[in-house]
């Protein structure tokens, strides 16, 4: 269970980080997306470019899969 939770933190950190880098870099968050399909419904695809697609669907879970990776470490590094 402490494994667990070790690693929801570190998830949970990264994921803060990479929101506000993405944000200070002027890149589509996973908020601004849901806001225009709520806003635009399937319209909202055309709104975002090349580039905030490919950090959404690619360079998001990637950073979150390195979260995971810095909390298994940290669990395994404690005990």
């Amino acid at each position: 269970m402490l494994r667990i939770y070790i690693i929801g933190i570190s998830i949970l950190i990264i994921a803060i980080l990479a929101n506000g880098m993405a944000y200070k870099i002027g890149m589509a968050s996973w908020y601004d997306f849901l806001k225009l399909i709520n806003e635009h419904g399937w319209k909202a695809f055309s709104h975002l470019n090349v580039l905030d697609y490919l950090w959404l669907f690619i360079g998001y879970p990637l950073t979150l899969g390195f979260g995971y990776y810095i909390g298994e470490k940290a669990f395994q590094l404690m005990f």
